[in-house]
């Protein structure tokens, strides 16, 4: 007997890939111009910041529009079960992927820390290359000391990056309990406690702010600050910029809780949400330690 087959919805073309790929372009020709500005010694340039913002515009049309399809199409009820699996195999897909994009930030910092910077000091029968190439270079890090003989002060994890760490393990816990009060149809909890994470995810935004303002005007540490500063930022950077997606993520599954799109048997969304946010919690903990801490 052939196994029976539900019907698998096939959506109509669609111009929003097209307008994702054209703002993913400007957002990183914007940022580019804009750091090689600043590499500079300038503060960016009016030219790349434009370019910078209308990427993040173009990103945000597309977002709204995008979703604004996919959620007419689910509450119309034409996805079945089998196009659900695919988006959950999707999002499990995506969150992989964002594995390996941290995964390759954290191998260039541990190839710095752990092979590079002996190889500089001396390690591995280097002596001589050592006292051609840097002799005064000093197998430590922080490499607070850059190759032209700039120095600068490490962030410490004291303050607020520990302040951080809590209130985003904090904001774990309070994602899932709105998770369990959605499976449970309490939607006062679920409101509540859905608040209290986005609360918690803007205190982490701002938090992040001023540790940056305190590395550039405080610490002398910027992009400029050899590989320290170089993977300090990067790391962090990307990780505040996936904070502030997921945020978004929050505020619109907020929307649609208010508008009682989800019941305690179907909403993916809210779970691809709940996925996704401890996914950024896992990853700034591995920065916590790796890049504050150790």
């Amino acid at each position: 007997m052939s196994s029976k087959h539900q019907p698998y919805f096939v959506p109509a073309q669609s111009s929003w890939p097209i307008v994702g790929a054209i703002a993913l372009f400007l957002i990183a020709v914007g940022a580019g111009i804009t750091v090689q500005n600043m590499a500079e010694g300038g503060d960016g340039s009016v030219f790349g910041k434009l370019i910078l913002l209308s990427g993040f515009l173009f990103l945000l049309y597309m977002f709204a529009g995008w979703f604004s399809n996919i959620i007419t199409e689910s509450m119309s009820g034409q996805y079945s079960a089998q196009l659900s699996r695919s988006f959950r195999q999707g999002m499990s897909w995506f969150i992989f992927s964002e594995i390996m994009f941290f995964g390759a930030f954290f191998g260039a910092l541990f190839y710095a820390r752990m092979i590079s910077v002996p190889w500089l000091g001396g390690a591995s029968n280097n002596a001589m290359t050592n006292e051609v190439i840097w002799p005064t270079f000093e197998a430590m890090w922080p490499l607070i000391i850059t190759p032209g003989g700039e120095t600068t002060t490490a962030m410490p994890w004291q303050g607020i990056p520990l302040i951080n760490t809590i209130i985003l393990l904090t904001s774990s816990i309070t994602l899932h309990l709105a998770h369990t009060s959605l499976e449970k149809n309490k939607r006062m909890a679920l409101i509540v406690w859905l608040e209290v994470t986005i609360v918690l995810a803007c205190f982490f935004l701002y938090y992040q702010g001023v540790e940056y303002a305190h590395a550039y005007q405080d610490l002398g540490l910027t992009l400029q600050s050899g590989v320290y500063g170089n993977t300090f930022f990067l790391l962090t950077g990307f990780h505040g910029m996936h904070v502030l997606l997921g945020t978004t993520f929050l505020i619109i599954l907020l929307a649609r809780v208010a508008k009682d799109h989800f019941t305690p048997k179907n909403h993916f969304a809210f779970q691809a949400g709940s996925w996704y946010w401890h996914f950024v919690d896992v990853v700034w903990l591995c920065l916590f330690v790796f890049v504050y801490v150790l």
